[in-house]
């Protein structure tokens, strides 16, 4: 590694690409908090609170397939700007809507956030494969690795202040306020997408394959690359098994004694490893990034999360959790290298697309997972269990995969 590099930030697309991402992310984590709220406080179900995921994960997941195909045959630009303006007017909606400027009752107000939630989740199929493959057309290879930390920071910034500013400004502001504030992050996004100047240029119309041909290429690629498979498959198996934010509160409460403070400290301690680590690698990135590496880091995570599980005071949890976040953000750095390294331009869309696919089973599945375990084994048992499956993995990913294990990627 050289000195500490922050050349990439006079990149004024790249810039713009990660204001885009981190404004955009701040909106919709600010979204996810209110929606949680009002659906909660209009119904007390735990069970309608887990409809609002299951409303936005099954669109999200059944159009990625076409979601790719048109990444991938369009201008990624224009499909990313199209997406963020559409959330924008979803978020209008459900401002003038759930924020009360409309007087509406139970039933319409729900069918209302619903429908904001299940848009929501279209627009997600589409962002991250355009996102992905626009970033190789602003940064240069030798700045991937780079990039992708920036961009790891930046999404962990927003994880961490929409919902809290969201929280804040509804208890100041109310609904209204809550929902005003996510309006105008999503607004912001939209105009530093539409400020961004590189593209890559759409196809002519007669050059498109046709949709379920496209689809099976895109399939087929995958098949026969069974690196960027390896990737995917870590990455959905360690957040499946190992993920434990799901039932922090129950953990908070019944094993810490913690409260709301405490539980606030604990959800903010990963994506702080993370935040740390990323600006880390940024501004010194790796110049060799291999699968031993990520393989070593995810197993890390998964002793991090077997630390936590066993943890009797807050400072020690909250420790193994900035841990468990740390080693998260490495992999979430190297992953991103060797998947825009390793995937050709005209599969960019369709690959992130099947890998969103991966990414947003392994958080709904997991966070249903985690839960189910803590009500069969109890909290503790199920998240030493959790951590101690996403070693097994993995042991399994580098004894079955000896070309895997050896990969070696100059950037």
């Amino acid at each position: 590694m050289q000195g500490f590099d922050v050349s990439l930030l006079k990149n004024r697309d790249f810039r713009l690409l990660v204001l885009t991402r981190m404004c955009a992310i701040t909106a919709l984590q600010a979204q996810a908090i209110i929606v949680g709220w009002q659906v909660y406080s209009l119904t007390g179900s735990t069970w309608m609170l887990g409809l609002t995921g299951l409303a936005e994960a099954v669109p999200a997941i059944a159009c990625a397939f076409y979601a790719g195909h048109i990444v991938d045959v369009s201008a990624p630009r224009k499909v990313y700007r199209l997406c963020l303006i559409g959330l924008f007017l979803n978020t209008l909606m459900l401002l003038v809507t759930a924020g009360g400027f409309v007087p509406l009752g139970t039933t319409s107000l729900l069918i209302f956030i619903f429908s904001g939630i299940f848009i929501s989740g279209l627009a997600r199929s589409f962002i991250m494969p355009s996102a992905f493959a626009l970033l190789p057309r602003i940064v240069t290879r030798e700045e991937i690795s780079s990039a992708a930390s920036w961009q790891t920071a930046a999404f962990q910034v927003a994880a961490i202040g929409g919902p809290t500013l969201a929280g804040l400004i509804y208890a100041f502001a109310g609904a209204s306020g809550a929902w005003t504030f996510a309006a105008l992050m999503m607004a912001l996004a939209v105009v530093m997408v539409t400020l961004l100047r590189a593209d890559v240029p759409a196809k002519d119309k007669s050059d498109r394959p046709p949709v379920m041909k496209s689809i099976l290429e895109g399939w087929r690629f995958l098949l026969e690359n069974r690196t960027l498979l390896s990737i995917m498959s870590l990455d959905m198996l360690a957040v499946l098994f190992g993920g434990a934010i799901a039932i922090l509160p129950a953990f908070a409460d019944q094993v810490l004694g913690a409260g709301p403070v405490g539980l606030g400290f604990l959800r903010a301690a990963p994506a702080m490893g993370a935040i740390l680590t990323a600006l880390y690698f940024a501004m010194r990135p790796m110049r060799q990034v291999t699968a031993a590496r990520l393989l070593i880091v995810v197993g890390g995570f998964g002793v991090s999360i077997i630390g936590f599980g066993l943890s009797t005071t807050v400072f020690s949890a909250a420790l193994f959790l900035a841990l468990s976040g740390a080693f998260d953000s490495v992999s979430m750095v190297i992953r991103g290298t060797l998947m825009q390294i390793l995937t050709p331009e005209h599969m960019r869309g369709r690959v992130s697309a099947v890998n969103s696919m991966f990414i947003i089973s392994s958080n709904e599945i997991g966070a249903f997972e985690s839960g189910a375990a803590a009500t069969l084994l109890g909290l503790v048992p199920s998240i030493v269990i959790g951590g101690a499956a996403t070693i097994g993995v993995v042991g399994a990913v580098a004894a079955l995969s000896p070309r895997f294990r050896a990969l070696k990627i100059e950037t």
